[in-house]
């Protein structure tokens, strides 16, 4: 049989480990646990988002385990528009240090508003980076499901509009400090804490 790297992003002791029943032990139990196996160690780091265990400003543990569970987290961001108040929220579902954690909140700025749902999405990734950013997680992957979360941030999109150029220009701030993994999910898809965060989101602005 091929040999499997396994790598945990979000679990009681994130990183690679290499059989099942070591990975197992990170993620059973782990509520929001984010793990995939690869056929490499370079494919298993890049997972986490290290370059290499020699380059990294990751620090490795001898067993491959990364040596501080608190400098990773993972966040689930969505937002919601409410259209008879034209007010929006966002709703993010946090883990950090074997925590779940849920963060909501609803604005009423005009401009922002006109781009709906989405104006709050953005402000729920800005929370989770603001988020990493204040509790010293080096480490944050974000999970979304509208497209403009990453691409404004990397550039594939031009931020044109005030939120857009806000986000982008939040993102290239702290963007030294945290390395942030995107990974797109898709919207209303039975995905449990994608549907969590969309929730949050929707009582944040009264549509619930």
């Amino acid at each position: 049989m091929a040999k499997k790297f396994y790598a945990v992003k979000n679990g009681k002791t994130p990183g690679i480990f290499e059989t099942w029943d070591e990975c197992k032990k990170s993620v059973d139990g782990y509520s929001g646990a984010v793990f995939k196996s690869f056929k490499t160690k370079d494919e298993a780091l890049a997972f986490l988002g290290i370059e290499s265990s020699s380059n990294s400003g990751i620090p490795i543990d001898v067993d491959g385990s990364i040596a501080s569970d608190s400098s990773c987290a993972t966040a689930y961001v969505d937002g919601s528009y409410n259209i008879a108040t034209k007010e929006f929220g966002y709703g993010v579902v946090m883990f950090h240090n074997g925590e779940e954690l849920h963060m909501s909140k609803s604005f009423s700025d005009a401009e922002m508003a006109s781009m709906r749902n989405v104006a709050g999405e953005i402000f729920g990734s800005m929370a989770a980076m603001e988020y990493a950013v204040n509790h010293g997680i080096t480490n944050l992957s974000i999970y979304y499901d509208y497209m403009g979360i990453s691409k404004w941030c990397t550039g594939e999109w031009k931020a044109n509009k005030k939120g857009t150029i806000a986000y982008r220009d939040y993102y290239n701030k702290i963007k030294a400090k945290v390395n942030v993994q995107f990974e797109k999910v898709k919207g209303h898809s039975g995905d449990k804490y994608n549907d969590m965060a969309d929730m949050l989101a929707k009582k944040a602005c009264g549509v619930l």
